[in-house]
């Protein structure tokens, strides 16, 4: 069984396109339709469903398919067991992560990381919704939220503390909450759904309905609205640590911590084998971010 046409396979399990599969592999058209037919004869069954828009796997491909995930799993360790690439990782490392984390927290560190494993060729996809590892053909994913997937394995990357801002404009008009029940006289800015804020007291959790002239969805828009001084908001540290930094913004509340912090993870499908490439990749990150992280 030839390694190359199970790498086309399992590529092709995402993209559903014979030719963007073998594209990603440095295949033509021709060639990459070649090593399907050869795979499928040598196997004697058909893997692969051919229309004029689109290809998808047989319900014997699907079956055939973690398989074929598992020997190239196996393919690279026993490379690296016998000192192959052991410190030199190779292949493309497909990864998706949150937009905002993403861009302030992995981009920068990139260069480092690509310098010290040249072999490794990044592929990134940024969004900030949960994108299904498998069926996306993900090698990583980076996730700022709440782990529900049992299927994967995950190991923390960093800390996800979270902190009330405010731009100092703001708090010189309005004045600044000494306490959580202050709040009900500001204006706060929500993300869509998160209007209730969980606070830490000596009396127990107390939690504090807020309310303002301004909701969104996205992260990084509440943080500039909140540099902007059109309310005070819950932050990410990781968000807004340069903007606490240069004076942007103020952290208020200390003596009330939040009730809401997470954590960063890496997660990956779940396998007997985790790939050299991913091993390295969540390594770097960890070693990079530190502990305590650097935006701490």
């Amino acid at each position: 069984m030839n390694i190359e046409h199970l790498k086309l396979l399992v590529r092709l399990a995402s993209s559903q396109s014979i030719s963007k599969a073998g594209h990603e592999l440095g295949l033509s058209p021709a060639v990459a339709s070649s090593y399907i037919n050869k795979l499928e004869e040598g196997l004697g069954v058909r893997l692969v469903h051919r229309t004029t828009r689109k290809v998808s796997l047989t319900e014997e491909g699907l079956a055939f398919l973690p398989y074929a995930e598992e020997v190239l799993a196996s393919v690279e360790a026993a490379r690296g067991a016998v000192g192959a690439g052991n410190n030199n990782p190779t292949g493309t490392l497909r990864v998706t992560a949150p937009a905002s984390f993403g861009r302030i927290h992995l981009i920068p560190a990139l260069k480092g990381f690509m310098s010290k494993y040249p072999d490794i060729t990044v592929d990134f996809r940024f969004s900030d919704s949960i994108i299904d590892m498998v069926e996306g053909g993900f090698d990583v994913a980076i996730r700022v939220a709440e782990l529900k997937d049992s299927t994967l394995i995950a190991r923390k990357l960093a800390q996800d503390r979270r902190i009330v801002v405010a731009s100092p404009e703001y708090l010189q008009e309005f004045g600044t909450p000494k306490k959580p029940q202050d709040l009900a006289n500001h204006n706060c800015i929500n993300l869509m759904g998160m209007d209730n804020w969980p606070f830490k007291t000596d009396s127990g959790l107390f939690n504090v309905h807020t309310s303002g002239r301004l909701r969104t969805d996205n992260g990084d828009a509440m943080r500039d609205a909140t540099i902007n001084g059109l309310g005070i908001s819950i932050n990410s540290l990781w968000s807004v640590y340069q903007q606490i930094e240069s004076g942007d913004l103020v952290e208020i509340l200390q003596d009330y911590p939040l009730d809401m912090d997470a954590n960063i993870w890496a997660v990956y499908p779940s396998s007997r084998l985790t790939p050299l490439k991913v091993r390295a990749f969540i390594d770097y990150f960890i070693d990079y971010f530190g502990h305590p992280t650097y935006w701490e």
